[in-house]
């Protein structure tokens, strides 16, 4: 059998990635598991080319190997959105490949960590609060693309990937190659992208309802409508115009309030006055959906989901009232958190790291399950039982006993009211 030849590269690589210089480009990534022990195996989702997942210098890589020039134009634009903190896979660079007449490029990712695909997901779990779950998450992933003139032009669960976020989901766009970048998103390509989403989500439904992998009754051809109206009611709610009258001004911070806890950032208000002066008409212009994640990350280091760390930053300011209150005094947000990452958090984490380390858990996720738990426990012994009791409790009832499988499974919620111990 004659050796391969010698491909020629010209490799671009972001720089504190590694150069992938050393993979087997001699051969076509689909002939990567016969040349490749780096290769692994991951929950994914179908796709049109051929993509590998390497576990390369430490780190897990997505490789996707596509036409010459598709590569670098996807790369640029998932670096944009990234620099604009979109919710997209992370994009590490791109390599040409030009062995004889063969001739491609790849574009190389940086693996979703704690991510699933949608078949993962809805094949074990088709109970309806998560799916309701996931149908908001897709419908919150393009208002925030739309919000920042990305048209996808290829919507679909397939190019989809999920995160648990305290019990919700958070959705990812994973494939950009048909993807634009507008300064201002035009209603007809907002249209338009709506309709793609519905007739492909209805299609990747059927395929799992071919494969018989959904129950009988599932509603395949009426969930891409469901995300449409979802997104739509989102799409109203973040930018509709308020009318305000010149003695309610107070509404404007509560708009602003209400907007933050949807998980939006304000990144500015447009103020106009009517001629009269008797109105004015507001209108919010957001810029990301991080609101309580950069809060969080800026008291105490850590990055986590927004769902996630909403719960946190409750549990913060609820610190900080209690202290407040037991010294007398104004107690600053910075001293809260402190004490909450010092004293409640990273103790809790300590107790779970064997799990976490066993099972590759997320902790942040981990974390907002122990604090449900310790609510329903509470409930039910009509006062705060604390976190370590919480932590324990959980353990003995569904750590020890868990999903051993690495798929997202079902929250395991305490139920006080059938509680037979």
């Amino acid at each position: 059998m004659s050796q391969p030849s010698i491909p020629v590269l010209n490799i671009s690589i972001r720089p504190g990635f590694p150069d992938f210089l050393d993979l087997p480009w001699e051969y076509p990534l689909a002939e990567w598991r016969f040349h490749s022990e780096l290769r692994v195996e991951v929950p994914r989702g179908v796709s049109r080319h051929i993509v590998e997942f390497i576990n390369y210098a430490g780190g897990l890589y997505a490789l996707k190997e596509l036409p010459v020039g598709v590569a670098e134009r996807e790369y640029d634009l998932l670096r944009e959105m990234n620099e604009n903190r979109l919710p997209a896979v992370r994009p590490v660079g791109h390599i040409q490949v030009r062995n004889g007449d063969r001739q491609s490029s790849v574009l190389i990712t940086q693996f979703l960590d704690y991510s699933q695909p949608y078949r993962s997901i809805i094949v074990n779990n088709t109970q309806p609060p998560f799916i309701e779950n996931l149908l908001d998450a897709m419908a919150g992933l393009l208002v925030q693309l739309h919000l920042a003139g990305v048209y996808w032009g290829d919507c679909s669960l397939s190019n989809t990937l999920f995160r648990r976020d305290a019990g919700t989901l958070q959705a990812y766009l994973v494939d950009a190659e048909t993807a634009e970048i507008h300064i201002e998103m035009p209603p007809t390509l907002r249209h338009d992208d709506l309709n793609i989403m519905e007739e492909n989500v209805n299609g990747d439904l059927a395929d799992l309802a071919a494969s018989r992998l959904l129950p009988a009754d599932f509603p395949i051809f009426t969930t891409g409508n469901s995300i449409r109206q979802r997104y739509q009611r989102l799409w109203d709610e973040i930018t509709h115009e308020e009318v305000i009258h010149p003695r309610e001004r107070y509404k404007i911070q509560e708009r602003i309030r209400a907007l933050n806890k949807l998980g939006f950032s304000v990144g500015e208000l447009e103020i106009r006055t009517e001629e009269n002066g008797d109105v004015l008409k507001m209108r919010a212009v957001v810029t990301d959906r991080n609101f309580h994640r950069d809060q969080l990350l800026g008291l105490t280091g850590l990055e986590t989901e927004e769902k996630q760390a909403e719960k946190m930053m409750n549990e913060i300011r609820e610190l900080r009232a209690s202290l407040s209150m037991e010294k007398n005094r104004s107690i600053a947000l910075s001293v809260a958190a402190y004490k909450w990452l010092e004293e409640v958090f990273l103790p809790a984490i300590r107790s779970l790291q064997p799990y976490i380390d066993r099972n590759q858990s997320d902790p942040a996720e981990l974390y907002c399950a122990i604090l449900e738990h310790k609510w329903y426990l509470s409930e039910k012994a009509q006062g705060d039982v604390g976190h370590h009791a919480a932590i324990m409790d959980y353990l003995n009832r569904f750590l020890d006993t868990g999903s051993r499988t690495g798929e997202l499974p079902e929250p395991q919620v305490y139920d006080a009211q059938n509680d037979d111990r």
